[in-house]
């Protein structure tokens, strides 16, 4: 899955967290001030149930320099099919049900995230893009397509409703992930990755929340 494109930023940010001037799509960068959410010390969290199979994710970040924040993250996957969707993505290692990814690489401005490191180098969400803007991953040849962008507050994120953006991206950009469809990330300037949506061949559909302990 996208920690989060760590694991949710947890599975999100490994599968891959104002005002600024409009980046063009397909944009390779992502302008703005630094984020308070990528300094050294925050950290990710998801729901502390389960959910389709997924718990424990937590993510960190252990370092920041010059606007690249590395991030630790881990988590428990007994869902088959996530399992081999992750396992398929550079810089993730699985051992049993733990999932892990270290020194995992993101910046993270007030205009949007983008992932440095582990085969999906590339923008993940940039909060000024409109629906059908799309963002190149790495040298795939494939893209991440804006699919949703809310112009009242129509999202529950815990006990807020919000306004979001959200980014769609093929769940096989590095192979076939075997009944997985495709991953979306959805987003909010203030608080960042709220929350990574799973998409499987059969119609049905796992969301995970995304929560830090600091905001934009």
């Amino acid at each position: 899955m996208k920690k989060f494109t760590l694991f949710t930023l947890c599975i999100s940010m490994l599968i891959l967290t104002n005002s600024c001037s409009k980046e063009e799509s397909n944009s390779s960068s992502v302008s703005g001030d630094p984020s308070p959410m990528a300094a050294t010390g925050v950290t990710y969290s998801s729901s502390s149930s389960t959910i389709s199979g997924v718990s424990n994710l937590q993510a960190a970040v252990t370092t920041n320099a010059n606007g690249i924040s590395s991030y630790n993250a881990s988590g428990t996957v007994t869902n088959a099919l996530i399992k081999n969707m992750i396992a398929g993505y550079p810089g993730i290692s699985v051992s049993g049900n733990t999932v892990t990814a270290t020194d995992f690489k993101i910046q993270q401005t007030k205009n949007g995230i983008k992932c440095i490191t582990g085969g999906g180098e590339g923008v993940i969400v940039n909060y000024n893009s409109n629906v059908g803007d799309t963002y190149s991953v790495g040298s795939t040849g494939k893209t991440r397509k804006v699919v949703q962008k809310s112009t009242t507050d129509d999202y529950s994120y815990g006990f807020l409703m919000i306004k979001t953006i959200q980014v769609e991206a093929d769940a096989n950009t590095f192979g076939n992930t075997g009944g997985v469809k495709n991953i979306t990330y959805i987003a909010n300037h203030k608080f960042g990755l709220v929350g990574v949506k799973v998409s499987f061949d059969d119609g049905t559909s796992a969301k995970f929340p995304v929560y830090c302990s600091t905001t934009n």
